[in-house]
């Protein structure tokens, strides 16, 4: 037995219960499935309208009469205190609880029964084992919480989880030649994380002409997650790593949404979410059409989120009740961060600090970041009430952390902050031009 799956049953997770759940379902043919589903969607939307009083309320400004009569939930709807927002039966104590990156600039605390959270570990270990991957020695290039507590928790599921972290806030050459170092000496049997950081030690690879695989001779595979990855910077990975590049797409509140299989092909998690493609008017696109996302979790009860619009745009396409592709992708692509002590560090270091300043209590609503120059960077934010001196002081010192001290930070309180022509908000964007 491994340790991560021993961990979760210590924890009362039931995870031998949701992988035969898991099986069940993925033995079904096409129609049982699709029968399925639309059982399930009932379910969940009828459990929530009896024991959730977050959710009563926010189906009386639609009355309930279909499924595309239910109301859209966005981030903002979710951002009151998790209390107000948990089922009848569930309290902090007997879920499990955790906060959104914020990487579209909406963090929210959120909330996973036991089974619905075991459900999505079964569905981890499913997906990476189409590549041998799972327990197997991983490479993470990941962010890391500063704070002692919630450092150690995490630094406890890298050990159950036999993955060693790479710092990711630190793009300098010189870090570089520590990972390549690393990898040299750690049978390493796939990389795992953010895009562009692993893009970005893959171009400094390539500048040197070291072929990973070369020096690890047992990597098998790098899976990219987070921000977008196009074909052009999959093209610049491949070289480097001399593995192929393996897409994921996922979400913290909810699951892995989309994972490539061996065909190529980005599939999304029928088991245990309902995706749609909806116009800005909620209403249904068809196959092909690009729209946003809202996605429905079937089997979370302690926290609903059913016609949950995640913010990013993509578009689908049907082969089978239960296998759909997701064809396109919109959002999250990331710049980089220049610093004047020559440090280079991903824009995704902004969720950390995000957090940082982040309560359950949901004054703080939306983030922007903008570097204006190489030491100047203008955070534009939504609140209820103007960050006090406290806050703030709390914002500068977590950028001195991650970043470096001596900058000059500059606060904007506003109304609504400017997004994409897509509705998407970046949290980051860079106006400097750095040297090449």
């Amino acid at each position: 037995m491994d340790l991560l799956n021993l961990s979760l049953k210590l924890n009362n997770f039931p995870i031998d219960k949701a992988k035969k759940h898991l099986r069940d379902l993925q033995s079904f043919n096409d129609l049982k499935f699709e029968e399925y589903v639309l059982q399930q969607k009932q379910s969940i939307v009828n459990y929530h309208l009896q024991n959730n009083s977050f959710y009563k309320l926010m189906n009386n400004r639609n009355s309930y009469k279909d499924w595309n009569s239910l109301p859209v939930l966005t981030k903002s709807d979710l951002q009151i205190p998790l209390e107000e927002r948990l089922s009848d039966g569930f309290s902090l104590k007997n879920v499990y609880i955790n906060k959104t990156s914020g990487s579209t600039g909406n963090p929210f605390y959120f909330a996973k029964d036991k089974f619905s959270h075991a459900l999505t570990w079964a569905i981890i270990e499913n997906r990476f084992n189409w590549y041998e991957l799972y327990g197997n020695k991983q490479a993470r290039f990941y962010g890391e919480p500063k704070e002692f507590i919630a450092r150690s928790k995490e630094r406890l599921k890298d050990f159950l989880s036999n993955r060693s972290k790479f710092n990711v806030f630190d793009l300098s050459d010189s870090a570089f030649e520590k990972w390549i170092l690393k990898f040299s000496k750690t049978k390493y049997i796939y990389i795992n994380g953010y895009t562009t950081v692993i893009h970005a030690f893959a171009s400094y690879l390539n500048t040197k002409g070291i072929v990973l695989k070369d020096i690890c001779n047992t990597l098998k595979v790098c899976v990219v997650t987070s921000e977008m990855c196009f074909e052009e910077d999959k093209k610049t990975m491949e070289k480097a790593f001399g593995v192929p590049i393996i897409n994921e797409y996922g979400a913290s509140e909810l699951d892995i949404i989309a994972f490539q299989n061996k065909m190529n092909q980005w599939l999304l998690t029928t088991e245990s979410l309902f995706i749609e493609v909806l116009d800005d008017n909620n209403q249904s696109l068809p196959d092909g059409e690009t729209g946003k996302l809202v996605i429905t979790s079937l089997y979370n009860k302690s926290h609903p989120f059913i016609r949950y619009e995640i913010g990013d745009v993509g578009s689908i396409t049907r082969l089978g009740s239960r296998k759909v592709i997701l064809n396109k992708l919109e959002g999250r692509k990331e710049d980089l961060v220049y610093l004047p002590s020559g440090k280079v560090t991903p824009g995704l270091t902004f969720y950390y600090i995000t957090k940082s300043v982040m309560t359950d209590k949901g004054n703080v609503k939306e983030i922007k970041v903008i570097q204006k120059t190489i030491d100047t960077f203008e955070i534009n934010y939504v609140a209820e009430v103007v960050l006090n001196e406290s806050e703030l002081v709390t914002i500068k010192n977590a950028l001195n952390e991650y970043l470096e001290p001596n900058l000059n930070i500059f606060f904007i309180k506003s109304e609504q902050l400017e997004r994409s022509k897509s509705g998407k908000l970046k949290q980051f964007t860079s106006l400097i031009k750095p040297k090449l």
